[in-house]
């Protein structure tokens, strides 16, 4: 199973599941320009930044993303990237998951663990 598989078939599910709405879930969510690379005397992007899923516990306040790997891959695989990508946007909570297994990082307290699912905006 890819990783967009993995998003489709358990990552969106269970966000709904945890009480995530559309409005509250950014997908594909870029958030750089890409490093900018000189060649010659001209110059060029690299590869933009994305989290695979941003969520927002309102329009304008940020609170987690999401780093989704294939299933063949381990959760933990993405959490060095989820919470690269969290500490990039300011948001206090990283997940990584392969479907099956989800891992949080909560940056407040520093503590990773492996947990059921999401937890809800409101919590």
């Amino acid at each position: 199973m890819t990783e967009a598989d993995t998003c489709r078939t358990f990552v969106v599910p269970a966000l709904y599941a945890g009480g995530w709405t559309d409005d509250q879930i950014a997908e594909q969510h870029y958030f750089t320009d890409g490093r900018l690379i000189v060649v010659g005397r001209g110059s060029r992007r690299g590869k933009r930044k994305f989290a695979d899923y941003l969520l927002r516990y309102a329009p304008d306040l940020p609170i987690a993303v999401v780093e989704a790997k294939a299933s063949y891959k381990r959760a933990t695989d993405g959490l060095e990237q989820a919470k690269e990508y969290a500490r990039i946007l300011g948001v206090p909570f990283a997940y990584a998951t392969n479907g099956p297994e989800i891992v949080e990082y909560d940056d407040l307290t520093n503590l990773t663990t492996h947990v059921a699912g999401y937890a809800s905006p409101e919590a």
